[in-house]
């Protein structure tokens, strides 16, 4: 059977983030059904203009929009800045308004952050405007992540209880869209 290729997405730019430790750590509770590819070079792409949008856009523009292309599904795990969301994760979202490749593509999110429901609820308007196939059920917002995950472990029970929910469904989503 296939893996089904995932891209994720984290929205943190630290190098040692909670949202960068779920990641990893979802990726080793479902390595035997997807293959998990972490986008690099979020910081690379530069600052969304609709002048460059254009028959060449920018390397690292055209190279994240074929990494969404290329994916099954998206997994975005971002925190919340400020009640909202990480400019870096929204300028790159914002590059692919006009080209679409959000558009039906599965996607889950998981926001984790100190408190999270302001910034969620902002990137979630976002995917809706762009298209992503989200719903209730892929989607999750983890408070107070530093006391849930720990090097690349969920240590809290309930919270792994709810991100396998939010995997299972994402990975139902996935697998009705190719049958």
């Amino acid at each position: 059977m296939k893996l089904l290729e995932i891209l994720a997405i984290c929205g943190s730019t630290r190098a040692a983030s909670s949202n960068l430790h779920l990641i990893h750590a979802i990726s080793e509770l479902y390595k035997s059904k997807l293959t998990i590819r972490l986008l690099e070079g979020l910081t690379a792409i530069p600052h969304f203009n609709p002048d460059l949008d254009n028959d060449l856009p920018p390397e690292a523009v055209v190279d994240f929009r074929h990494q969404l292309m290329m994916a099954d599904g998206v997994l975005i795990c971002t925190p919340e800045y400020a009640m909202g969301v990480p400019g870096t994760l929204k300028n790159a979202i914002d590059w692919t308004v006009s080209s679409m490749e959000f558009s039906r593509k599965p996607t889950a999110l998981i926001t984790a952050s100190s408190l999270g429901e302001k910034g969620h609820a902002s990137l979630l308007e976002t995917l809706k405007v762009i298209e992503a196939d989200i719903s209730e059920d892929t989607q999750l917002v983890v408070s107070h992540v530093k006391t849930k995950v720990k090097a690349d472990t969920i240590i809290d029970s309930s919270t792994l209880e709810e991100v396998n929910k939010v995997m299972d469904a994402f990975i139902e989503k996935i697998n009705q869209k190719f049958n």
